[in-house]
């Protein structure tokens, strides 16, 4: 028989590395992992009060309930969108591949985080707006149409209001200022 642990925070490649690592150090048997689920082989010796305790300390923490572990699947469907430049029609990708109507996964999402599903996903774009200028490889125009805006004006704006600074001010900061994706609330 196998169990299933939802994981808050598991947002990145990196972050699934971490915890394969510690169930390793830890005699888990691995069956899957996927950003925010791990199924680990159930055996005797496993001890989930201690690998929660682990997972803790590590930044993780496994998800109980399940209306927070849906909020966590649609952060992490909307991080791996973003990753992938596949933006376009989101709301409508996101009801496919969860299965809950876009309603239903809105106000959940709301109630769960006090903020917008909308709002999230802009926040996420504005933390891929950051990502981009500091890797300087494409100018303002093509960040905009890599993360499917209409022109680079409305981008602007937009990252003005949720960052209070221009694009190009950012651009010029010496110490430029990011957040975790898992601190994007």
């Amino acid at each position: 028989m196998n169990q299933i642990l939802h994981i808050k925070n598991m947002v990145c490649n990196r972050c699934k590395m971490t915890i394969i690592n510690l169930l390793d150090d830890e005699g888990y048997e691995l069956e899957s992992i996927q950003l925010g689920k791990i199924v680990v082989k159930e055996q005797s010796s496993n001890d989930y009060a201690r690998l929660e305790t682990q997972l803790n300390a590590l930044g993780f923490e496994v998800i109980k309930d399940s209306t927070k572990a849906l909020v966590e699947k649609i952060k992490i469907n909307l991080i791996q969108h973003i990753e992938k430049n596949d933006t376009d029609e989101i709301l409508g990708k996101l009801e496919n591949e969860i299965g809950k109507s876009y309603s239903t996964l809105s106000k959940t999402f709301s109630k769960s985080e006090g903020i917008t599903l909308e709002k999230y996903f802009i926040n996420l774009k504005v933390e891929k707006v950051k990502e981009y200028i500091q890797l300087q490889e494409l100018n303002f125009s093509e960040i905009a149409y890599s993360l499917n805006y209409k022109n680079s004006s409305h981008l602007a704006k937009q990252f003005k209001q949720i960052t209070g600074m221009s694009m190009s001010n950012y651009k010029n900061l010496y110490n430029h200022k990011r957040k975790g994706l898992d601190k994007i609330v």
